[in-house]
């Protein structure tokens, strides 16, 4: 026979993007989508394809900012009745969206590149070179506006290797305009743009790894779930940890779910508290569903009720 205890909270509080996140993201999309218009009048009045690479890199980037501002507002919602966790892996899902488009991107610019090998066309290098320069500026502060809020934010760091790979391209323009303007070389233009095409893609290919893993119920990187069973053993009156499971909705969410055999002479609702304690104290781990066990647990011979307990 099965023995249950219970602890309920509160599941529906979600962890709010700041109102400053937001806006930083609004004026990264601002200033992008403002000077891609600038880089494809530069590219088309310079001739240079680095500049109108960069330019539909930024006509990406600006989709890619506008669709993680809305993942990011959208994600602040609470949870309702038909999505009980709420809408946070919306921003995983934008993260996914944003390195598959890089990957496209990536492989029009180097076809594109390699045409010009062939068919070199006539460039103004001091055009080039004012353009780029702008789009250097422009870049790195998008790249400031953004920087301070990627590290835990997997959709916000997507969006910032869109605007790295803009950075690069800026530079990459600045160097050919550079070399065009000095000596007439004009097949650098090609070749720097397949150079900054080659990051991009590596950047992309982490972006999709990542968002993929959340999306696949992976679990958490940072998460060892053979050091959480070691620890949740050494608990006295804890003679057993099985089906546990590990994953998250998005990175600031790591969910956990398991099964505790304990001895019959400790209660169920003190073990839970202990128990959770262990999982946010060392692990960091703000929710957790635990179910209690005086038996070894046999699947599927009778209905079980599960704790469900959220640690503030």
């Amino acid at each position: 026979m099965h023995h249950h205890g219970h602890s309920h909270a509160n599941d529906d509080e979600k962890h709010e993007h700041p109102v400053t996140s937001r806006k930083r993201m609004l004026w990264a999309v601002i200033l992008t989508a403002s000077f891609m218009l600038v880089e494809v009048i530069g590219g088309l009045v310079s001739g240079s394809l680095a500049l109108l690479a960069d330019a539909g890199h930024m006509l990406t980037d600006a989709a890619a900012l506008l669709l993680a501002f809305y993942a990011m507002t959208l994600s602040a919602k609470p949870a309702d009745s038909k999505r009980t966790f709420g809408y946070g892996r919306l921003q995983v899902l934008a993260a996914y969206t944003n390195g598959i488009f890089l990957i496209l991107l990536t492989a029009w610019i180097v076809w594109e590149s390699i045409q010009r090998f062939y068919q070199p066309n006539p460039i103004q290098s001091t055009t080039m070179l004012i353009v780029a320069v702008l789009g250097l500026l422009v870049n790195l502060v998008v790249f400031k506006i953004l920087h301070s809020a990627s590290d835990s934010n997997i959709n916000v760091r997507s969006a910032l290797l869109h605007v790295l790979g803009d950075l690069l391209g800026s530079v990459g323009a600045i160097i050919a305009a550079l070399i065009i303007w000095q000596w007439g070389i004009l097949w650098v233009d090609p070749l720097l743009s397949i150079f900054v095409s080659v990051l991009i893609l590596r950047s992309a290919y982490h972006v999709i790894k990542d968002s993929s893993h959340i999306l696949l119920e992976g679990k958490p990187q940072e998460l060892d779930n053979q050091q959480i069973r070691h620890d949740l053993l050494q608990i006295e009156g804890v003679l057993d940890i099985h089906h546990m499971h590990l994953w998250s909705i998005s990175e600031q969410e790591p969910l956990m779910t398991f099964h505790a055999l304990i001895q019959e002479d400790f209660k169920g609702d003190d073990m839970i508290d202990v128990m959770l304690e262990v999982l946010r104290v060392k692990h960091g781990l703000i929710h957790a569903t635990i179910q209690i066990e005086r038996s070894n647990c046999v699947e599927n011979t009778e209905a079980v009720a599960c704790v469900d307990t959220a640690i503030k």
